[in-house]
């Protein structure tokens, strides 16, 4: 990713809470489809936004360009190399028959995939990665399928010797567990549409706390975003009215193997002495 491209990307995201509704509509079209904005005036812009001409030229203003003019040629300069990557893995071929639904399905997870690795930044995901290596505990949270997700990766942390606890969703709200957390601590939020208040505010209060926040989550204007020290932007498009968890997986399983190559003899241990406790209670059969 070029430096103007991520550039451009947060001046949108540092403006974004303070930004009229109409203007976020903008914001959010224009982060959705970056690679679209090149070949489009500001009056498609209006049309696919419902906003008006003199309001995208205000947004772009708003942002620190002198108009959408100027706004549109600094993403073209932007994505000039971006584009010119290659997808990391192709889609599914169609067959002769057209595209079945199991195709459909695997070429939009392909894609989410291939979006998250060419557009996640791998300074700030590194960061993450050294963050959960020197932190005291990491909490993760989550509602809905973010939770099994907030889950999947506490148990795949906790297996590379980092201590690691999911934030139940029980008696106590979320933001009422973040009072026992620690300044050394960490918590990780999963947030997707539609995004969970109860996680917001656990984020928020975290934030406030001195606790640093790292989030999982699929845009940079997402309203998680505001309370985070880094963000992972993973897409989870899906043909239905859920998020497909192809690329979060991605996500999780590089975090856990990122943690494990920084501390090889720890994490080795620990997978050693996990799997005598499971043998010992006859969990699990020796190979």
């Amino acid at each position: 990713m070029t430096a103007r491209y991520k550039e451009i990307k947060e001046k949108i995201q540092q403006k974004f809470e303070k930004l009229p509704r109409n203007h976020q509509i903008i914001a959010d079209y224009i982060v959705d489809n970056f690679d679209k904005i090149p070949f489009q005036s500001v009056q498609e812009i209006s049309e696919k936004t419902g906003a008006s001409v003199a309001s995208v030229v205000r947004f772009a203003q708003r942002i620190g360009f002198t108009g959408y003019s100027e706004l549109r040629d600094a993403i073209s300069d932007s994505l000039q190399s971006h584009l010119t990557k290659q997808d990391a893995f192709p889609l599914v071929l169609q067959s002769s028959k057209g595209e079945d639904l199991l195709t459909s399905v695997a070429n939009i997870d392909i894609k989410n995939i291939n979006v998250t690795l060419a557009e996640l930044d791998r300074e700030v995901f590194s960061d993450a990665v050294n963050v959960f290596v020197k932190s005291n505990r990491v909490f993760t949270a989550g509602l809905g399928i973010s939770y099994l997700l907030a889950e999947i990766l506490a148990y795949q942390l906790t297996q590379v010797g980092i201590d690691s606890s999911v934030l139940k969703h029980s008696c106590t709200v979320f933001e009422e567990q973040v009072l026992y957390l620690k300044k050394e601590d960490v918590l990780v939020t999963f947030s997707f549409p539609p995004y969970s208040k109860e996680t917001i505010d656990a984020a928020k209060s975290a934030h406030k706390r001195g606790i640093k926040v790292i989030s999982i989550t699929n845009k940079p204007t997402s309203p998680v975003t505001f309370y985070s020290y880094a963000v992972l932007i993973v897409k989870s498009e899906n043909m239905l009215f859920t998020n497909s968890f192809a690329a979060i997986s991605v996500i999780i399983n590089a975090i856990a193997t990122a943690c494990a190559v920084k501390n090889k003899s720890k994490a080795k241990k620990i997978l050693a002495e996990s799997e005598e406790i499971m043998f010992n209670q006859n969990l699990v059969i020796k190979q």
